[in-house]
């Protein structure tokens, strides 16, 4: 009888034992916590305008064709020792200024990005050919600052060949646009020129932020 007793204590203190294990995991408490942060990004701001006003510091707006703008009229001139309309192996020159606008916080590279012209069988596009230099913006485009390094040229007008970059600085501050670089455009008549046709042709300029 003691025995049976005995096995009976052990019995209960084993089952004890089972219902306290199970209550302790039961009441076991897990903890968390979580932190969370928030980047603001702000963009800057990018435009090229340009100027045909020969005016460096105003006249300045912008000429982008694809945006709906009405593409810059270059403002061509014969030499002063030509008289009339252009002949066969004339050049005629005209500038133009680009500069980054104000509020421009990424300094570029502008680089010719090609021409339109209209169609050989009406125009003399394939008679005319092209070269761009990059002057000072105070500097008279004309026949003898146009020479050294070109920004683009082409031996018609809807043709371009040896693109060289040209680099553009931001402004000192955001009330201030960049410093102005000139583009001088230098067109020089074939041999084979016809007589009484009207040419016009369109020059693509891009400039993309380097910083």
């Amino acid at each position: 009888m003691a025995d049976k007793n005995r096995q009976r204590k052990v019995l209960a203190v084993l089952a004890g034992g089972v219902v306290l294990g199970v209550g302790a995991a039961v009441t076991l408490a897990a903890w968390s916590d979580s932190e969370f942060a928030t980047g603001i990004f702000t963009s800057g701001t990018f435009n090229l305008q340009g100027s045909t006003a020969g005016d460096v510091d105003a006249s300045y707006t912008d000429h982008n064709v694809d945006d709906g703008d009405a593409a810059a009229t270059l403002a061509f001139e014969l030499p002063a020792d030509l008289v009339g309309d252009l002949s066969p192996g004339d050049s005629v020159y005209s500038g133009f200024w680009v500069r980054l606008a104000p509020g421009t916080t990424s300094a570029a590279t502008l680089v010719a990005e090609g021409t339109t012209a209209d169609p050989a069988a009406t125009s003399n596009s394939d008679q005319l050919s092209y070269a761009v230099y990059a002057l000072a913006p105070d500097a008279t485009c004309d026949a003898t600052t146009a020479t050294g390094t070109t920004v683009a040229t082409g031996a018609t007008l809807d043709a371009q060949t040896a693109v060289s970059p040209v680099a553009l600085a931001t402004g000192a501050d955001a009330a201030t646009a960049g410093p102005a670089v000139q583009l001088c455009f230098a067109v020089t008549a074939g041999a084979d020129l016809e007589q009484g046709l009207t040419t016009t042709a369109t020059w693509q300029f891009t400039a993309t932020s380097t910083d």
